[in-house]
């Protein structure tokens, strides 16, 4: 337990004041394997040929972890580390990192202020609309619930369980929704995220991405 308090003590401070594009702060070398791709703070600020930092379009690979639920975040970390959740990057990144630095990594990530992505279409559009309505109320018609009844209404998520959603990259979205339709991610408790999503066609998962993504 001291051992996580000191480490996460030391990440929260040297890493504070990271907020505009031009500007470096000192960052822990312990998370130099996290900040390769999803920057010093989680919203994907990352360093480039120049030296300098700026951020990244994120997108289907690598998530915005800022303002993440810490219990969810740990969760995934330990199943990348115990391959029960599959990525050929992740698997080997986190494979021989101690527990106690997952725990303070996870709750430092918790800490960090989201700065949310964009939702790529507007409120008069049908794929809002259809995003509206998959996240509201679902398609009770093929027995789809509403994201909104385990993500919450604003997409804030449920430790540790559900993530939040609100304001995450929709092509990072999009991409999970179709790996579990597909079942190559497979660490969802009692299948529920594979057997939502395999009632869901390519359309309503890019709509509801999208919708997510603009939620504040």
């Amino acid at each position: 337990m001291l051992k996580r308090t000191l480490l996460l003590s030391s990440l929260l401070l040297t890493t504070s004041g990271i907020q505009a594009q031009d500007q470096a702060a000192v960052r822990p070398a312990a998370l130099e394997i996290c900040m390769t791709c999803h920057g010093a703070d989680g919203n994907n600020w990352v360093k480039k040929d120049d030296g300098t930092f700026g951020k990244t379009d994120g997108g289907a690979d690598s998530p915005k972890l800022s303002g993440q639920n810490s219990g969810y975040l740990l969760k995934q970390f330990k199943d990348f580390k115990s391959a029960t959740r599959i990525n050929p990057i992740m698997n080997g990144m986190i494979a021989m990192l101690p527990d106690e630095f997952m725990e303070a990594a996870a709750e430092f990530y918790a800490t960090q202020k989201l700065e949310p992505a964009a939702s790529k279409h507007d409120e008069n559009s049908d794929a809002f609309k259809l995003g509206q309505k998959l996240w509201r109320a679902g398609i009770a018609s093929k027995g789809l619930p509403a994201c909104a009844a385990c993500h919450g209404p604003a997409g804030k998520g449920m430790p540790a369980q559900y993530p939040a959603l609100a304001g995450q990259f929709p092509d990072y979205i999009e991409a999970q929704l179709k790996v579990f339709r597909d079942e190559t991610r497979t660490n969802d408790p009692s299948k529920m995220m594979r057997d939502i999503a395999l009632k869901m066609t390519d359309k309503e998962i890019q709509a509801v991405s999208d919708y997510a993504a603009g939620l504040r």
